[in-house]
């Protein structure tokens, strides 16, 4: 199963993001929308799960949840936009996954049997920090992540 993980997009869906999200089996956009208009476009493409960011204002956004659990086979994942927020021990909550977005930066790296990944921003660019989105591979009971540049012109 291929889950595509795509964070910060601030009303930019590139489509060299949708491009990359394309063949996936669920999307999961950890938050900072910033416009109903991103979230048709990723749905069309697979099933999502969203969760709202700390730019995700207005009335649009009222409904969006600030965390989300989803059980993808037999793999538990805990999503949030901010990591400091974390109001979980994910490992004691059962969680082999927390994906996470806010800071723009791409990170994966795995801590006390729990999988962290952050796609990083696929929207507009922050700093000098890529563009970048990335994906989970889960196979039975093992997951993988991977973060990919976007190359942009």
């Amino acid at each position: 199963m291929r889950v595509g993980l795509i964070s910060d997009t601030h009303g930019l869906l590139r489509p060299q993001a949708l491009d990359f999200l394309r063949g996936s089996d669920h999307i999961i956009h950890a938050g900072d929308i910033t416009g109903p208009e991103i979230l048709a476009p990723l749905a069309a493409l697979a099933p999502l799960t969203v969760v709202r960011g700390n730019n995700d204002r207005g009335a649009w956004a009222s409904g969006l949840p600030h965390t989300a659990t989803l059980q993808l086979g037999s793999i538990a994942i805990y999503v949030i936009h901010d990591i400091k927020d974390l109001p979980l021990d994910p490992r004691a909550a059962g969680m082999r996954v927390v994906v996470s977005g806010h800071s723009h930066n791409p990170a994966s790296s795995e801590r006390d049997g729990v999988l962290f990944v952050n796609p990083g921003s696929a929207g507009r660019r922050r700093f000098t920090l890529p563009i970048s989105v990335g994906e989970l591979l889960i196979d039975g009971g093992q997951v993988t992540a991977r973060l990919v540049t976007l190359a942009i012109d």
